[in-house]
């Protein structure tokens, strides 16, 4: 369910990096936050090192990469330890396939209301009611 945006700058030349950090955006989800990989996606843009400034200076000045991860998530269905540690496996993560890091390099779980969020032309409450309730009574009162 989760939408995955990452942007980042490295002067690291792969003509795969793009599926590779999709996979690890996806699969650190699933393994830390529990959100499933099926309904999750991902867009993936790299950006060049001479664009991106940190500190007034470009990264490609500093010989350093840097991303920034943003990832939707429904507002209650994680704990505030379960996103520091998605932060700080994302960071590490990254490290490895971009690095090295400026510090200067964000996760943001940005977590939205289950009723203004949803895939499918379903929200995520009327998902989670239709769970608790019955698959097809609730959805067909939707």
């Amino acid at each position: 369910m989760p939408i995955i945006t990452v942007k980042y700058a490295t002067s690291r030349s792969d003509t795969v990096l793009n599926g590779t950090i999709a996979r690890a955006a996806s699969e650190l989800a699933a393994s830390v936050l529990r959100k499933d990989p099926k309904l999750t996606a991902v867009v993936v843009e790299a950006v060049d090192p001479a664009d991106w400034f940190c500190g007034g200076r470009s990264l490609a000045e500093q010989g350093l990469a840097s991303f920034w991860l943003d990832i939707r998530i429904v507002e209650g269905t994680n704990t505030k330890d379960e996103k520091a540690a998605f932060v700080a496996a994302v960071f590490k993560r990254m490290g490895e396939l971009i690095g090295p890091l400026h510090n200067e390099s964000y996760v943001y779980a940005n977590e939205v209301r289950g009723d203004a969020y949803g895939f499918g032309g379903l929200t995520q409450e009327k998902r989670y009611i239709a769970g608790k309730l019955g698959v097809k009574a609730a959805l067909a009162a939707a």
